[in-house]
């Protein structure tokens, strides 16, 4: 994947030009990470721009988000528990010590990871897991994406 769409995620998901959007939905857009060195990786965007902070938006919203965040992590546990027998849970976090952006991140983890970092945050994994070609979101990802999205309606439905 390449293009411009990284340097205004928001912007671009707002005008349907993200290629990582898996579903919008009430508070923002659920998006598949751009590594899938743990697959399934995914992030909730704020559909805001301008918005860095939780506390930035109208308690409402607030709650929206974070519904929102429960329903992707809900879809990720789903999709992932059905594709990988390997899988185990899903760690939830809205960090923003990176991207000045309110975003949260959705972790799938799984048994078979090293046995050094399996318990431990997915930041401590090696650097190069974040920019090794292998693990760039592709094609190879379309079952996966496709699932949790399929999750994701099937959450909506229910609510």
């Amino acid at each position: 994947m390449s293009g411009d769409w990284r340097t205004d995620r928001i912007g671009t998901a707002l005008r349907g030009e993200n290629p990582t959007v898996m579903r919008q939905l009430e508070s923002g857009f659920a998006v598949i990470g751009d590594v899938q060195f743990l697959p399934g990786y995914s992030v909730l965007l704020t559909d805001e721009p301008g918005v860095q902070r939780l506390s930035d938006l109208p308690r409402a919203k607030r709650r929206s988000f974070l519904s929102d965040m429960d329903h992707l992590g809900e879809a990720v546990e789903r999709a992932c528990g059905r594709i990988d027998p390997g899988f185990r849970r899903v760690n939830l976090e809205i960090l923003g010590n990176t991207d000045p952006f309110l975003h949260a991140h959705v972790w799938p983890r799984f048994d078979w990871e090293p046995a050094e970092l399996v318990g431990k945050p997915v930041w401590l994994y090696p650097r190069d897991r974040w920019s090794d070609e292998r693990f760039s979101l592709g094609s190879q990802h379309d079952v996966l994406r496709d699932a949790i999205g399929s999750e994701l309606d099937q959450l909506r439905s229910m609510t």
